[in-house]
């Protein structure tokens, strides 16, 4: 966090945003048809175990999706000196192995509110209907985000941060925007992969099927993926 950003206040005006939610959460569904899901990620050097571990769980984006309709997703991530990259959208794992194997981490600054911004800008042409991120800081003016999230959950695009490590102020900003996106928060740990692939895999069940689709899956799976179902509904 830079000298000139304010630190997040844990008791921040719960009904303010608690009615901003209920707003959102009255905007319609979007239609039909295969789910769109932008799967960011921050690519600094702090990043490179749990990116490697990210490209061997890859694959369970689209596994769990099989009998849903599938998924097509959009590789998203930044690194170095505002370096910022977005791929097109692919509907096999063996296409998003190649891309990310094509990435090594850089050092640099989070860029977590170019990430946003694109994502409204993709849904605005076509509908995403999930933004995962994983990161593990956030060294960018908290309002700005927070805003950027609004308008994602106005256009009824949820993003699910995935939180590893335990640094507090990231804990505090990621929980910020994902409720006010409609999304979700999740910490885990790059020594507990399992954890990482139950929740990715039930963000795709969510952008490929919805949120029944989510509530039915979560009924078998693990208490990480439970948490994360109670938070969207």
């Amino acid at each position: 966090m830079s000298k000139n950003d304010k630190p997040v206040s844990t008791r921040s005006d719960k009904q303010s945003i608690d009615q901003f939610i209920h707003q959102v959460r009255k905007t319609p569904q979007k239609g039909g048809g295969q789910g769109r899901l932008i799967f960011a990620l921050d690519a600094t050097a702090s990043r490179e175990a749990t990116w490697d571990q990210a490209c061997d769980l890859q694959s369970e984006l689209f596994m769990a999706t099989r009998d849903l309709g599938g998924l097509a997703i959009q590789l998203c991530y930044y690194r170095g000196f505002r370096e910022f990259r977005s791929t097109g959208f692919v509907t096999e794992t063996g296409q998003l192995l190649k891309l990310m194997n094509a990435v090594s981490c850089l050092g640099g600054r989070t860029q977590i509110s170019r990430v946003l911004a694109h994502a409204v800008r993709e849904t605005r042409v076509q509908p995403v209907r999930a933004v995962v991120f994983i990161g593990d800081c956030c060294e960018e003016p908290v309002d700005d985000l927070c805003h950027t999230a609004g308008e994602l959950g106005m256009l009824r695009t949820p993003v699910f941060m995935f939180h590893e490590g335990g640094d507090a102020h990231a804990r505090a900003v990621f929980q910020q925007v994902s409720k006010l996106s409609g999304g979700a928060y999740a910490r885990f740990d790059r020594n507990s992969p399992q954890v990482l692939k139950d929740l990715l895999a039930a963000v795709a069940v969510y952008a490929s099927g919805g949120a029944r689709a989510l509530q039915d899956y979560s009924s078998g799976s693990s208490p990480e993926v439970k948490r994360l179902t109670q938070q969207i509904r």
